[in-house]
């Protein structure tokens, strides 16, 4: 059988059987919509997926953009296959219908993308990238943004990015220093350069759209003077015409992996003529932007989950027809060799990567689910919601990227030494993961993020919500028959959290960098204890799946698969916060007390 990408069975289980994702129907927003709409959607997109798709990655992966005469030019392959892409009609489905979209639940637009992104990641990413960038024109733009550019962006006919980042600057958005200077014309005139612009320029569309963050001239330093700006490659003209509004490629980055999407630099007004538009608000850009930049975090989330779910179904089909050695019990020699999947480390190997995967699409699905009712919810539920995701989303971003790396390297280690080679793609997507750490913030900011303000942000409110939705699973599980000494892990390290949590914030009064020390390792730890949540839910749902269908039923050993994880991970990671929690309490200063002369 050819690689599935994502399993279409675990799809099944963790949208219905563990998050019942129809019960958003209930929602008016959703109420359109329900389990057959939902079908038909991951239907269609897994079908382009498998078939059209993925068969482009390899093409792509072997011959990135070129650079010709400072203009981006993609692969063939992928110009004829993008307007099947946008032909899916995607980018505005969880978008109202007022302006085009489907009002579609991002819970399903979520799974629909894993396929997706798991069949060729870098064509994905422009779609993911003008969603967002249409969303912030959506939510933040006046009517003649909206006007102007919605519609063609929702339509794919232009393209979105987002450009933060600067040479000078990196991830320190506080040094941004494009300028904008106010014309008679009510628009701005944009002066600066920006650098690693996924999609900032191509030859798919006409058209790409930057929401661009710069400094009006006299602004206040730091991010209090951020605003955001649309300036798009070719600005409209008279009637239908559109200009050359002085956006330069400048540079294309030369990346290790996502080779379908350009990584660029690029310069504004080099000639003067760059114009952009207000979006918004003077000064509260950053604000704005962080919509877009948390729904990447999430995209980016997903796209660990996919590029390790792609590559764990590669190992596991080559564990399964591979064939090498004998058990340690065999006693003949001239015995056949059996496949990889009789020895118990490979066993382990695909475990562990299962548990990643699976584990990681649950919290990444988990997050969608929340800011579905965030989003559209009334009341209580809503509240609690936008916390859970507030505190969420840096976890969603950073397991699946860093873990999803590790389950990347253990497909690899599976095929040996075919594993390291160009002629088998394990290698590649290992490349393309290690990106996914980097993007939209690398872990160390999602650690001082979760720490230093989602976790103890609102007096804690977050992390009561995020303890109560967790108690709620305990008590499914308890109902559901799952090992009680299970049960007991999760609440117990639950507790640590909390006790943890509470006293790093008391530090942070006195000393913020002590509280902050070891962030990476409170990220650690508490996604640890997020992935083993995931886990109980889903072993939660796998014993009532189990009695409802009965131990001898044909989805009998999928259930038991997934006893089998969640065991796995509460028994074997679960375990490790207790080492992490005495880390950040200790202020262990090995690192905080090196002086960088020494190195």
């Amino acid at each position: 059988m050819a690689n599935p990408l994502i399993d279409d069975r675990d799809v099944e289980f963790q949208l219905y059987e563990v998050l019942d994702a129809p019960a958003l129907t209930r929602l008016p927003y959703f109420a359109d919509h329900g389990r057959d709409t939902f079908d038909l959607v991951l239907g269609a997109t897994r079908r382009f997926a498998r078939e059209v798709l993925f068969p482009t990655y390899r093409p792509l992966d072997e011959q990135p953009p070129r650079l010709v005469n400072g203009r981006i030019h993609v692969h063939p392959r992928l110009r004829e296959v993008f307007p099947q892409l946008v032909a899916l009609d995607l980018i505005a489905a969880p978008r109202a219908a007022e302006v085009g979209g489907q009002q579609l639940p991002l819970t399903v637009y979520t799974f629909a993308s894993a396929y997706l992104m798991a069949a060729n990641l870098g064509a994905y990413g422009y779609l993911g990238l003008t969603q967002g960038a249409a969303h912030l024109i959506e939510a933040f733009g006046d009517a003649a943004l909206r006007d102007t550019y919605l519609g063609k962006m929702h339509r794919g006919e232009w393209l979105g990015t987002m450009a933060l980042t600067e040479p000078q600057a990196g991830s320190s958005l506080a040094d941004v220093q494009t300028t904008a200077e106010p014309a008679p014309d009510g628009s701005y005139r944009i002066t600066g350069n920006k650098i690693f612009i996924s999609g900032g320029d191509h030859d798919l569309t006409e058209n790409v759209v930057h929401m661009t963050l710069a400094r009006i001239r006299g602004a206040p330093a730091g991010v209090k003077g951020i605003s955001l700006f649309c300036v798009p490659r070719l600005r409209p003209g008279t009637g239908a015409a559109l200009v050359d509004n002085d956006v330069a490629t400048t540079q294309m980055i030369h990346k290790v992996g996502w080779k379908g999407l350009p990584s660029l630099a690029l310069a504004y007004g080099e000639r003067g003529d760059c114009h952009g538009w207000l979006v918004g608000e003077p000064h509260k850009g950053l604000a704005y932007m962080f919509q877009m930049m948390n729904e990447a975090r999430l995209m980016v989330g997903l796209n660990g989950v996919a590029t390790a779910s792609v590559a764990y179904h590669e190992a596991l089909a080559y564990a399964r027809t591979r064939t090498q050695g004998r058990p340690a019990s065999a006693k003949d020699p001239t015995a056949p060799p059996v496949p990889l999947t009789r020895h118990a480390d490979v066993r382990r190997m695909l475990l562990r990567q299962k548990a990643i995967v699976e584990g990681g699409l649950g919290v990444v699905a988990r997050a969608s689910f929340y800011a579905d009712v965030a989003a559209h919810g009334e009341g209580a539920a809503k509240e609690r919601a936008a916390l859970v995701l507030d505190v969420l989303t840096p976890v969603a971003k950073s397991f699946p990227a860093e873990r999803g790396f590790e389950a990347n390297a253990l497909a690899l280690q599976i095929h040996g030494g075919y594993g390291y080679s160009s002629e088998y793609l394990p290698e590649s997507w290992l490349r393309d993961q290690k990106l996914n750490t980097i993007h939209e913030g690398t872990t160390g900011i999602q650690a001082l993020d979760l720490l230093g303000r989602r976790a103890v942000g609102k007096g804690g409110a977050g992390l009561q919500a995020v303890a109560a939705e967790i108690a709620a699973t305990c008590a499914r599980a308890r109902a559901a028959g799952v090992d009680a000494a299970w049960i007991a892990e999760v609440e117990r390290a639950v507790g640590v959290v909390g006790a943890l949590t509470a006293e790093l914030a008391a530090r942070g009064l006195r000393d913020p960098e002590a509280m902050l020390l070891h962030a990476t390792d409170y990220l650690d730890l508490f996604g640890t204890v997020v992935v083993a949540w995931s886990w109980l839910d889903q072993a939660a749902a796998a014993r009532e799946g189990l009695a409802r269908a009965g131990d001898a039923g044909p989805d009998a050993g999928f259930y038991r698969a997934k006893l089998a994880a969640a065991q796995y991970w509460i028994r074997t990671e679960l375990p490790r916060i207790d080492h992490l929690a005495q880390l950040c309490r200790s202020g262990e200063d090995s690192y905080g007390a090196l002086d960088p002369d020494w190195l």
